[in-house]
């Protein structure tokens, strides 16, 4: 059950003032009688709410999938750069989503925004193994050692031991490498420091999948779509959400 004030209000039918007034024009009906109060609780699964005659369709949450460009931060407000909720249309905005982990502002690809703390809680958390997986190009040479060192975990330069890891060459040459990388955690930097301790650099860096999800080839980076019922289903099962 929720106030009928907030539901219009996260649905874009202005501030909780303003849909007290439409309110009290008679403009808002609930099972089709005329609301009195705004502040009536109602149930968004079963009450039938119209506005000016017209139905709203009311959820709670929202899941979103975004190509994440390069130069914008993954943050709800920054100060000086652009983050990834300025990028999204104000009906997405209204329903105050927040990034599903972070990108570095460098790194493009997947990323998952939602206002769904619990399901965040399960994606972002290394105990619950949720696989991230990365396309890079390295300058160096990567080669079998690399790998074992990946499957064994790697210290970073502030002496923390990451988890197991995999890395998958795709191409190597004496003037740099392809790879796949997937690991279950998300530490600052952690894909480029991993290889810093190993002696290489990352010259650049997309994530392709998160949880089971594969990045929508068609979206051109700074586009977003709602993830389908298919793919939150993949999400929520694999975390028992």
């Amino acid at each position: 059950m929720e106030r009928l004030d907030k539901v219009l209000a996260n649905l874009g039918y202005g501030t909780r003032k303003e849909v007290k007034v439409l309110v009290k024009k008679g403009a808002v009906e609930i099972n089709g009688v005329q609301a009195k109060n705004s502040d009536v609780k109602v149930d968004t699964n079963e009450d039938i709410i119209k506005v000016n005659g017209e139905t709203i369709n009311y959820r709670k949450f929202i899941y979103l999938m975004m190509n994440k460009p390069a130069g914008v931060v993954s943050a709800t407000f920054d100060n000086y750069d652009e983050t990834v909720i300025d990028l999204l249309d104000p009906e997405e905005q209204i329903f105050e989503p927040f990034p599903v982990g972070r990108l570095d502002k460098d790194t493009v690809g997947l990323l998952l925004l939602t206002n769904d703390g619990e399901l965040n809680h399960k994606l972002i958390s290394p105990k619950y193994h949720v696989d991230k997986v990365y396309y890079a190009e390295i300058d160096k040479p990567v080669d079998d050692k690399d790998v074992k060192c990946f499957e064994k975990g790697i210290v970073l330069d502030d002496g923390y031991k990451t988890m197991p890891g995999k890395l998958e060459i795709l191409k190597a040459t004496e003037h740099g490498s392809e790879v796949y990388v997937t690991i279950q955690e998300g530490k600052f930097h952690q894909v480029k420091r991993m290889f810093e301790s190993l002696g290489k650099k990352v010259v650049f860096l997309k994530r392709i999948s998160f949880g089971g999800i594969i990045l929508d080839e068609d979206l051109e980076e700074g586009q977003y779509r709602e993830i389908s019922e298919d793919e939150l289903l993949v999400l929520k099962k694999e975390k028992n959400v």
